[in-house]
């Protein structure tokens, strides 16, 4: 079976094929091991999900992280990502499935005791819903761990749909009753000149096309781009949160 992995987009890292000459790319990568680094330091012992865990790895990293992780199954929509992932990081207590998040549906039934997913709302129409469903799937005393960014990110890529601010995004456990346990904040800084060097294609093709025109059809975006970027200067910032829900 040929693989329909595209791995050329930082919306689904692939860590072989990031150019070691690619600064940028890297520290993308570093960032998401940051995630999951943060995830195996509160993970609860038993079963794991990790839904939409792209190709794999950062499931593996948990599952060596985690000796007392039972079992630990991967979850993703593209068939190429979990094709990728079966191949290269499944071992006896990790396995990959494709599914839709939404539909997923464990054999063992719902009541994970930890459950993984990050950045991964804001690609979502719905993603209250999707956060809702996570909570669904998660056992009374376990975790759940979630990233996305707190400053815009829609304008400049495409991929994303939704937007967060540190507030939005607390609220969503809040609604299903979850309790904060900690909280991972990470700050991303860009370089404009980074962006034109020609080793940078692996980040300047994940950037929307035509973002003067985007901007002229969405002037809101453009104003928050400069407020963000007059708060923080040019630079992306990511929270990633664990919650725990009382039994």
């Amino acid at each position: 079976m040929t693989s329909s992995l595209e791995p050329d987009t930082l919306e689904r890292i692939v860590p072989d094929h990031v150019p070691d000459a690619d600064e940028a790319g890297r520290a993308s990568l570093a960032l998401h091991y940051e995630r999951y680094v943060f995830a195996s330091e509160h993970a609860r012992p038993g079963r794991a999900l990790d839904l939409a865990c792209g190709v794999g790895y950062g499931t593996r990293m948990l599952a060596d992280a985690r000796s007392d992780l039972t079992s630990l199954t991967g979850v993703d929509l593209s068939a190429g990502a979990v094709e990728y992932a079966s191949g290269h990081y499944a071992c006896d207590r990790v396995r990959y499935v494709q599914s839709d998040g939404m539909t997923f549906t464990p054999e063992e039934g719902a009541g994970f005791d930890t459950i993984v997913s990050l950045e991964t709302i804001e690609h979502l129409p719905e993603p209250q819903a999707f956060f809702d469903r996570l909570c669904s799937l998660l056992a009374r005393g376990g975790v759940l761990v979630a990233s996305v960014p707190t400053t815009p990110s829609v304008d400049l890529n495409p991929h994303h749909l939704h937007d967060f601010t540190l507030a939005a995004f607390c609220a969503m456990g809040a609604r299903n009753g979850l309790e904060e346990v900690a909280r991972h904040t990470q700050i991303q800084r860009v370089g404009l000149l980074e962006l034109l060097r020609p080793d940078h294609r692996f980040r300047r093709e994940s950037l929307r096309p035509n973002l003067v025109g985007y901007y002229a059809r969405h002037p809101v975006a453009l104003l928050g781009r400069i407020a963000t970027t007059l708060r923080h200067g040019l630079a992306n910032h990511y929270t990633t949160i664990a919650w725990t829900r009382p039994g």
